[in-house]
């Protein structure tokens, strides 16, 4: 693939299949349209892939971090950037380019802003190609190298609340401070993280997969608004519909910085960790993450994110195995899947 200057077209296709590939995670549509109007703000920022960079070229990852239902939330484009201008003073070496931690509606454009403002290219290989809810599922297995040093850069907040600052150890001890620092800015900071060189990406990144949900993103809004665009979604991405129904009961819970919570539709349970997690029918496993659990409002096709349910929705419910995803080795890592069971209380390896 060469360079891609990518322009709000692209932006809006990467929002809505990124929200589709998010899984009931990562972002909301509206922040994700609004995000990409101030990427362009700043100029057009470019797409490269992975064999356009030397592999010992090294990436940093941007994200967001908190819990998306949080009433407090507050990040601008000045603390974006300041993460990556914090990151370049903070690592040894240049920093070329520019990587999201994962897809959703308001992650797959995550970096496209802090690229164009400081003139990096943005990589077409997101830390994972689906969204997830712990900064570990998003470290592409660095958690498995033991003499890995995380170094992460922090902003958000506003007022009493404002932020900002860096930290160095562990990937597990400084992924779990930038996740306290967040609950203190009201909810959610701008992250920019863990620089890897190219050839570690190859290995361990979902290579591919910007594109895929720029692609995603295209077949949706291809198709009049109905219930064919969940069709369209379920048959491009070789899942299937499981259910459609009304949304019985609802429960969401601000637990540490995550959303934690299910949903019942009729005799239907998803289970969610920021992210649909699993999904039974009578007590029958229908998908398991990182198997893709998506939710959609059933008369329009709009996706529908976890945090936005409500009681009395009439959803549809799609699941799609994650064999036809562009995964992270995360998504592989037994000791990071078996995290998920205490908090949602179901069985997951």
């Amino acid at each position: 693939m060469a360079t891609k200057v990518l322009t709000m077209e692209d932006a809006k296709h990467a929002v809505y299949g990124g929200c589709i590939l998010g899984g009931g995670g990562g972002g909301w549509i509206q922040d994700g349209l609004e995000k990409a109007k101030q990427a362009f703000t700043f100029g057009s920022p470019a797409l490269v892939s992975v064999d356009e960079l030397s592999t010992e070229d090294y990436v940093a990852c941007v994200s967001l971090v908190g819990a998306p239902s949080a009433k407090n939330i507050y990040v601008d484009s000045s603390q974006l950037i300041d993460t990556v201008k914090r990151m370049q003073k903070e690592f040894d070496k240049p920093i070329k380019a520019l990587m999201t931690n994962e897809n959703g509606a308001a992650t797959t454009i995550n970096g496209w802003l802090q690229a164009a403002a400081v003139g990096l290219p943005v990589i077409d290989a997101p830390c994972n190609g689906r969204a997830h809810p712990t900064g570990s599922m998003g470290s592409m297995n660095l958690s498995e190298v033991k003499e890995y040093k995380s170094v992460q850069t922090y902003a958000g907040g506003k007022g009493e609340r404002k932020v900002a600052g860096s930290v160095v150890g562990s990937l597990d001890l400084a992924s779990n401070v930038v996740r306290d620092v967040s609950i203190y800015a009201g909810g959610m900071v701008a992250v920019c993280r863990n620089p890897v060189h190219i050839g570690f990406i190859k290995e361990n990144a979902a290579v591919g997969g910007i594109t895929q949900a720029m692609e995603l993103g295209k077949v949706f809004l291809s198709v009049p608004e109905g219930p064919e665009r969940i069709e369209a979604v379920a048959s491009y991405l070789k899942g299937r519909v499981i259910h459609s129904g009304r949304v019985s009961k609802f429960e969401l819970k601000e637990e540490g910085g995550f959303d934690v919570g299910y949903v019942h539709v009729d005799d239907l349970e998803l289970t969610f960790w920021n992210e649909y997690m699993t999904v039974e029918v009578e007590g029958v496993r229908k998908g398991t993450f990182p198997d893709l659990i998506m939710t959609f409002d059933a008369q329009t096709g709009k996706p529908i994110v976890s945090a936005e349910m409500k009681e009395g929705l009439h959803i549809a419910v799609i699941s799609v195995p994650k064999d036809n995803l562009l995964l992270s080795s995360t998504m592989f890592n037994k000791n990071l899947l078996k995290k998920i069971e205490p908090i949602i209380q179901k069985e997951i390896i």
